[in-house]
């Protein structure tokens, strides 16, 4: 069952929900607006669901609700540190600066330590690219796949994202897990009671399983085997390693209000393509390649379903109907 809301009633729920939590009213704002974001592009697993859990982080102190993010740069590197609250008041912090200097030297970085979940990972490099840049986006997460060959979820589903701009029309992202797929998907699933296909997770025992509760004990399944491994590693290097945070192994739960802070990583880079040998030519490149897969019949561009769901917000969302029921008792809790 769904209910039918307004994202402005949406929003004033969720924002009152986290501010009842212990959540700075800057950090609430800023945290609703990422998650509507994810429900209006169709992503519900990175929407509103999270508040509850936000909220029970928040009010246990595991996720400091009141942190103000701090900012120091050296040449092209800007370093924030989320100080254990939300990855998205502390990115927000860091994006206009790294725009800034990537059209100043070309090339720059954005690092932020000591973080939480950064929600859907397109949405910050999107951010990057509707300012004419190239945006590459990595987060590192609490551990849930196995190196390749183990049975002991050592790194996080690492989530890598890309935007171009484009000469015409918005901003192309690709977003992708290192995972086959989201861990927050199998958590919807478990909070629902359904089976998951038996071939996104392995249990504790590393067997494949349909049960989304033994598969939230066991670990997910890499994109490409080996090679989904060796990419998360990756991750976990750019992202924690960079900036002395948690590694996925050494990160808590975002699904528990129990525990340390999980102090999460990301990395942002900022490419401007006038500093290259295509300079302003690279929006017409761009379009050339994808007119190129155009032409094939069945291809379809990466983010074009979030794109349509985009284009078919018309102000409501659709919400799970125990979402909805536990924004409501969160944001009328003064307990």
């Amino acid at each position: 069952m769904t209910t039918t809301c307004s994202v402005e009633h949406a929003t004033s729920l969720a924002t009152r929900a986290l501010e009842n939590s212990g959540v700075s009213s800057a950090n609430a704002k800023a945290v609703t607006n990422a998650l509507i974001a994810a429900e209006i592009d169709g992503i519900p697993s990175h929407g509103l669901s999270r508040v509850a859990y936000y909220a029970a982080q928040a009010a246990s102190g595991k996720v400091d609700g009141q942190a103000v993010a701090s900012l120091t740069s050296k040449g092209s590197v800007i370093n924030v540190d989320a100080g254990t609250g939300f990855a998205f008041a502390a990115i927000q912090k860091g994006l206009g600066p790294l725009v800034e200097q990537a059209r100043a030297s070309g090339l720059a970085a954005l690092s932020v330590g000591n973080s939480h979940h950064f929600g859907v990972a397109g949405h910050h490099v999107e951010a990057i690219a509707d300012h004419g840049l190239v945006g590459l986006g990595f987060g590192n997460s609490p551990a849930a796949i196995a190196p390749w060959g183990g049975n002991r979820p050592l790194f996080g589903t690492d989530p890598i994202a890309f935007a171009s701009p484009r000469a015409n029309g918005p901003s192309l992202v690709v977003d992708l897990s290192v995972s086959k797929i989201a861990r927050g998907k199998i958590m919807m699933a478990h909070n629902r009671g359904e089976a998951i296909p038996d071939d996104w997770a392995l249990d504790a025992e590393g067997q494949p399983t349909r049960d989304a509760g033994e598969a939230m004990k066991g670990s997910l399944r890499p994109i490409g085997d080996a090679k989904g491994s060796s990419l998360a590693l990756m991750v976990e290097l750019l992202t924690a390693g960079l900036s002395h945070s948690a590694f996925g192994y050494e990160a808590s739960s975002l699904f528990s209000p129990e525990g340390d802070p999980p102090r999460l990583g990301q990395l942002f880079l900022a490419i401007d393509p006038a500093f290259f040998g295509a300079g302003s030519a690279f929006v017409e490149r761009v379009e050339a390649l994808l007119g190129k897969m155009g032409e094939q019949q069945g291809v379809r561009l990466p983010g074009q379903r979030r794109r349509l769901c985009r284009q078919r917000y018309r102000g409501n969302v659709e919400l799970d109907e125990s979402v909805y029921e536990s924004l409501t008792r969160l944001a009328s809790d003064h307990g």
